[in-house]
């Protein structure tokens, strides 16, 4: 019933709600249009820089956009993991100040993929020259990484209130967020242990032989890194408890935390 008494017919509301929202053959055309967009690279780098890296390059930077929820910190961890320790496009020193220069820059934090496409393309250049391989990287990096927020606006958008409300996925959402703590945990002690030990090696419980004389590999498999005690920085030590003081008991800023931390390690290094 109306505010002014009427008798509103049942389902009028309902089926005012269902024409306010896009037909699906619309929504369809959206998705594919940009998801064309999206990997509109793609094909002409097979067929044109079949001797370099590119092609992997962006297929790595797209599967990235695709399992990496939970902002910059989430995708950072996968990031690192793959792109030092399976392509070995960066070293884990380069991927520390990669991601030193995002955190004390202006900009989102996730600007740092351009950092790491640019050193992929500087390294998988072919018979391009390489700065000029790294620049094209870049490049790669930041559309494969960005273009699919687009997909998202313009073919998601129209749902999300209609998904508010949605039990089912109010909860898988609240179970990607207590997956991306433990993402967000494991890149700070990735970082961590690179940061303050200058060899980090990988301990690794029943290892796979699979491949070697015929043997299988085992259906449990367990690897932890391992940092050499000899190796530890004292002065990155100092830093880190020094920058922890700061905020957890003198209560200071991020930004002037990392100004005095930035100002100890240069006078540091010039001095030692």
């Amino acid at each position: 019933m109306a505010r002014d008494g009427t008798r509103v017919p049942a389902g009028a509301g309902v089926s005012g709600n269902r024409a306010a929202s896009p037909p699906l053959a619309g929504t369809f055309l959206t998705l594919g249009f940009w998801l064309i967009v999206w990997q509109a690279p793609l094909l002409p780098l097979w067929l044109f820089a079949a001797d370099g890296g590119f092609a992997e390059v962006f297929a790595f930077f797209s599967r990235m956009a695709l399992v990496t929820f939970g902002g910059a910190y989430a995708v950072l961890a996968y990031v690192a993991q793959v792109a030092v320790e399976q392509y070995h496009w960066l070293k884990p020193g380069e991927m520390l100040d990669g991601l030193a220069l995002a955190e004390t820059t202006p900009g989102p934090l996730v600007l740092v993929l351009s950092y790491v496409g640019f050193l992929a393309g500087f390294r998988e250049a072919g018979g391009m020259p390489p700065f000029l391989g790294g620049i094209f990287g870049g490049l790669l990096a930041a559309w494969a990484t960005f273009v699919p927020s687009f997909v998202w606006i313009f073919a998601g958008a129209p749902y999300v209130e209609r998904l508010r409300g949605n039990r089912m996925i109010t909860a898988a959402l609240s179970a990607i967020t207590a997956a991306v703590v433990g993402v967000i945990l494991n890149l700070a002690v990735w970082f961590a242990l690179h940061v303050l030990f200058e060899r980090v090696d990988r301990w690794t419980l029943w290892p796979s032989t699979a491949g070697e004389k015929g043997e299988t590999a085992p259906w449990f498999s367990l690897s932890l890194p391992l940092p050499d005690p000899a190796t530890l920085d004292g002065a990155a030590l100092v830093l880190a408890v020094l920058s922890g003081f700061m905020i957890f008991v003198l209560r200071q800023g991020m930004g002037r935390t990392l100004l005095v931390a930035a100002a100890l390690g240069l006078g540091y290094r010039l001095l030692v």
